[in-house]
């Protein structure tokens, strides 16, 4: 139930911040939740080997870098989707800042006690 409802906000946010965010391009409410269900995938999956291909940058960089390893999720997200589109890495790098930003509050809010 967690997960469906963390989707769900998900690709709420994905709406808000494409409506919002110039450069930022979802096709439909379909291509949304797609987005939701990819991302969610990818943390899953890519994000853990990224991180460790990447922890001395990590490291050195005080965990900022995780930051930018965001950014290329959304990324290869972008790349994968058609009904989404992202114009550069500046507004993929802010996006998924604030898509991160958001899914903490979220889940801050839903959490377990």
């Amino acid at each position: 139930m967690k997960t469906l409802l963390n989707i769900l906000f998900t690709t709420l946010f994905v709406v808000l911040l494409a409506h919002l965010m110039p450069g930022v391009y979802v096709h439909n409410l379909y291509s949304a939740v797609i987005v939701a269900l990819v991302l969610g995938l990818l943390n899953i999956f890519v994000k853990p080997i990224l991180v460790l291909f990447t922890l001395p940058a990590t490291i050195f960089t005080l965990g900022l870098f995780l930051l930018v390893i965001n950014a290329i999720i959304v990324m290869i997200c972008d790349y994968l989707i058609d009904g989404f589109a992202i114009i550069d890495f500046f507004h993929t790098f802010v996006f998924s800042l604030i898509l991160s930003l958001c899914q903490s509050l979220v889940s801050g809010i839903t959490k377990d006690k």
